[in-house]
């Protein structure tokens, strides 16, 4: 199966690549980081489509900062919903037979707890400019499927491993933890402690990407998540424990999100039953990978 991958150099596409060729899959990746065609030029997209031809598409690229869609609503709108709308375009162009658009958890926004697990019959209640914008790619990628292009969505939630950006909390809280370690402090910043969240190893999201190109169906949309909510105080106190450090949390006003979401936390039955799919890696050794890949940045920067 070949198989382009936009936002391939980046944290998930990376690990995507990696699995992909695991399967056998010809992987190729694309990404304006690395020269690959801007998700606002059409032309250029389906010029590289038409060049390489795949079989499928894992729509990946995106603006997929929270914090920055407060920012600059617009370019995050931009990126997310024309972009998805550029892709598709390219893909019909090409022929491509089934794509992947990777959604968001943050498409549901703020749900009462009397309602969890989210399932994905929830309706879309976007409470941040980037959450708006996943929930219009999402209409996008329900409007371009057709019987010779099947459109799955992936509403992922939280997703944590090695290598990932030091923009989100697993990565931030490993790195702060580990340079204050080093330096002697004694306390690190972190934003909220009692928000919950669902996370789930990125290799393990990876594995469920390709399982709903293979086994999943047009027009439906998938959790990928554990099913099980985790307080941040949880993961910090865990990567702490792992570095073997003495460290004090400090909550920080600043590093708090406008309209953050107290609690999320996924039913994954319906990826389960339709393409039998399940998480399998464990929180804990998620946290030791993470400290291991930090520790390893870290020494890094210091040979360099």
């Amino acid at each position: 199966m070949l198989a382009v991958i936009t936002g391939g150099s980046g944290f998930v596409g990376k690990h995507l690549v990696d699995f992909l060729e695991k399967c056998g899959d010809q992987a190729v990746p694309t990404d304006i980081a690395n020269g690959g065609p801007d998700l606002l030029d059409g032309e250029a997209l389906t010029k590289l489509f038409l060049s390489i031809k795949p079989n499928v598409v894992y729509h990946l690229a995106g603006q997929a900062d929270v914090a920055a869609s407060w920012e600059n609503p617009n370019k995050t709108f931009q990126v997310n919903a024309e972009g998805t709308l550029n892709v598709l375009l390219a893909c019909r162009k090409a022929n491509v037979q089934r794509v992947l658009t990777v959604s968001s958890a943050e498409v549901y926004g703020k749900v009462d707890q009397s309602k969890l697990p989210i399932d994905e019959s929830f309706p879309l209640l976007p409470s941040s400019p980037y959450a708006a914008s996943k929930a219009a790619a999402e209409m996008i990628s329900i409007q371009q499927a057709t019987p010779a292009m099947e459109v799955m969505r992936a509403r992922s939630f939280n997703h944590f491993g090695p290598r990932q950006s030091e923009h989100f909390v697993a990565s931030a809280l490993a790195l702060r933890i580990l340079r204050a370690q080093n330096s002697g402090e004694k306390t690190i910043p972190i934003g909220r402690l009692d928000t919950r969240r669902d996370f789930t190893d990125v290799r393990d999201v990876v594995r469920a990407y390709r399982s709903i190109i293979c086994d999943g169906i047009s027009g439906e949309a998938y959790n990928v998540c554990s099913g099980i909510d985790r307080e941040i105080s949880e993961l910090a106190e865990a990567l702490i424990s792992v570095a073997e450090c003495d460290i004090d949390l400090c909550p920080d006003p600043a590093l708090q999100r406008p309209s953050d979401i107290p609690v999320l936390r996924g039913d994954n039955s319906k990826i389960k039953s339709q393409t039998g799919w399940e998480p399998k890696i464990e929180f804990t050794q998620t946290v030791a990978d993470i400290i291991e890949a930090t520790k390893a940045f870290l020494d890094d920067i210091v040979k360099d």
